[in-house]
């Protein structure tokens, strides 16, 4: 096979991969209420079948992107892609609310093997010239599954019951695997011969569920309790990777490495003041505006389709010039939308709000392929696997956190009451508060982002 079939061989595969993982996150919010239903699942059961999956993928990412450095990311994709399909299978006959849950976290692992693999892959076939386009290919294919999630899970819900949505993922699996076994040629771990190290991903991985389950439990006592605990856990690893000849993360790679550093900071920030953007907007448009839920998110919808269409262009863009120009454009453009929606109440228009989350669309999409080249770029062949998985655990970790303040300022302003009519008042007011939490940290942002410094010069 000549090196340009198995780029394109490459680029097939990292794609539908890529759809895959956030098309399962997505739909499934879609799926639950159904499964609570056939098992009898409470309100705190039913959130466990949804956050297994994403705390378990987070929590084992950079151990598993260390892995497929050492012993190969073909191998570790392979791997993944079919203890992904095998859980879909499980999940899709599971007879009991434990074991739908033991299945979703078995798929978590499974996804915590693609998502340290895929990009890496990518990067290790594709020149530095050509990355930005192909990341941004693949940065459309995540948002197409994000957009298409709840869609497609609706009507596989509706016409098959909630097992089709995990039935789906099985012959797509089985295709990926059969691909990935005849048509990828080639094996990269650049890191081959080099020992995994084991205390310090035990460190890591209970630190990291500390910090993400206490984020989740804020401002409970518990989560507070949870949040010290996985930030002394960090600290204590970061010491232990200083004293180990073959560490999981090199920690030079944040101190000496300002372009890899500010970058991951950039994604941490940008995760932390967006993702709980859709969840704050879909409360407001079904009880504020009085929407029905499919009507709220058709209107939702325009943010990730607008993510779609332009990461590719801005992704190759950022091939041309520097990263962090294009980069931080989308941040400031999302800081703008940020500072808009504080101003969203029971008067604005649905066209308003449409443009609002079309020029956030715009921001995402010039933001997010842009930097992750700027990471992947500022790293070499040894470590493309455990960049890519720190970049995806920014990633998560920012999605708790912001979801995290969130809970944080409706305690305080809400308690514990429910969004009945007499409070939507009250309730806009706290989305505000939020969306103004949210627009500072995104003012951040965009100097973390300038601060990067230049990437193409390290080629």
């Amino acid at each position: 096979m000549t090196t340009k079939q198995n780029k394109k061989s490459a680029l097939i595969i990292a794609t539908l991969s890529a759809f895959l993982g956030p098309y399962m996150g997505s739909s499934i919010n879609i799926a639950l209420p159904d499964i609570g239903e056939t098992f009898s699942m409470s309100a705190i059961s039913l959130g466990w079948v949804a956050t297994s999956y994403i705390l378990t993928a987070a929590v084992f990412l950079i151990p598993f992107g260390r892995l497929a450095d050492i012993y190969g990311r073909k191998k570790n994709y392979i791997i993944g892609i079919s203890i992904f399909t095998l859980s879909s299978l499980l999940c899709a006959v599971a007879h009991s609310q434990a074991s739908i849950i033991v299945y979703r976290v078995i798929q978590g692992i499974g996804s915590a093997f693609i998502f340290s693999t895929g990009t890496a892959i990518l990067v290790s076939v594709y020149p530095p010239n050509e990355r930005g386009r192909v990341l941004g290919i693949n940065a459309a294919a995540v948002y197409i599954g994000l957009s298409i999630g709840p869609f497609l899970g609706g009507i596989l819900t509706q016409a098959f019951g909630w097992r089709a949505v995990f039935w789906v993922n099985v012959p797509v699996g089985i295709l990926l695997v059969l691909l990935s076994a005849i048509l990828l040629k080639g094996e990269w771990a650049e890191a081959k011969g080099e020992k995994f190290d084991l205390l310090g991903s035990i460190i890591l991985i209970a630190s990291l569920t500390a910090l993400i389950l206490g984020m989740g439990n804020l401002p409970h006592t518990n989560g507070v309790i949870m949040v010290i605990a996985g930030i002394l856990g960090v600290i204590l690893f970061v010491v232990q990777q200083m004293r180990v000849k073959y560490p999981l993360i090199k920690i030079s790679l944040f101190t000496k490495n300002r372009v890899f550093a500010f970058s991951n900071l950039a994604a941490f920030i940008n995760y932390s003041a967006t993702f709980a953007i859709t969840f704050l907007l879909s409360l407001y448009l079904q009880h504020v505006k009085g929407f029905d839920a499919h009507y709220a998110g058709t209107i939702l919808v325009a943010q990730p389709i607008v993510m779609a269409l332009f990461s590719p262009i801005a992704g190759k863009l950022s091939d041309k010039t520097e990263p962090r120009f294009v980069a931080s454009v989308g941040m400031a453009l999302v800081a703008i939308g940020l500072f808009l929606l504080i101003f969203v109440n029971s008067e604005t228009t649905t066209l308003t709000l449409v443009l609002y989350l079309m020029l956030l669309g715009l921001g995402f999409a010039l933001f997010s392929s842009p930097n992750t080249n700027a990471v992947m770029t500022s790293v070499d062949k040894k470590t493309y696997g455990i960049a890519s998985s720190i970049l995806g655990t920014m990633r998560l970790t920012g999605q708790m956190f912001s979801m995290g303040i969130a809970m944080l300022v409706f305690s305080i302003t809400l308690g514990k009451a429910k969004i009945t009519p007499d409070l939507y008042d009250q309730y806009s007011s706290s989305m505000s508060y939020i969306f103004v939490i949210f627009t500072v940290l995104c003012v951040f942002g965009v100097f973390a982002s300038l601060a990067r410094g230049k990437v193409h010069k390290i080629n």
